[in-house]
């Protein structure tokens, strides 16, 4: 009969397994790769919605959310190519430096790969942070999600 996800021993001896330090940090690391990722969503996500950065990036945006009241949808306020570009831009770069992360944590190992990752991600954070226009938010949205990207794949348990 199936166990429902329980392993029985072999053998009838109990296996005890010891949680280590090095066992604690592991854990740590590998919710780190998923907390970048949540982390960037949920602020780009209430950042995208602020009137500020709305007037200064995305002017029509802002022109159509403050000033026309009258739209009900929120997918008529939204609907513009450079907010969905500023979106979207995290999502593909990541899916993209996966497939170099896989390739980069085989031959460097993964403590060289988490440090490329975090060199992406901070220096995202600079480009975001430091953003004049719209083409530097975009830079910075793929360098994070290069961060992003190699980081989930160094997190990601083997078996």
């Amino acid at each position: 009969m199936a166990g429902g996800g329980f392993a029985t021993s072999a053998g009838g001896k109990d296996f005890e397994a010891k949680i280590t330090s090095i066992v604690i940090i592991s854990c740590i690391m590998a919710a780190t790769g998923g907390l970048m990722f949540g982390y960037d969503v949920g602020v780009s996500g209430g950042v995208t919605a602020m009137p500020p950065f709305l007037k200064k990036f995305f002017p029509a945006v802002y022109r159509k959310t403050v000033l026309e009241k009258g739209l009900d949808s929120n997918y008529c306020k939204y609907d513009n190519q450079g907010l969905q570009l500023f979106t979207s831009s995290l999502y593909l770069a990541g899916l993209t430096a996966t497939f170099f992360a896989s390739y980069t944590t085989r031959v460097l190992g993964r403590r060289l790969t988490m440090l490329i990752a975090g060199f992406f991600f901070i220096a995202g954070v600079i480009f975001n942070a430091a953003a004049q226009n719209l083409a530097m938010l975009i830079v910075g949205r793929i360098l994070l999600g290069c961060g992003v990207g190699f980081a989930n794949q160094v997190a990601r348990p083997r078996c």
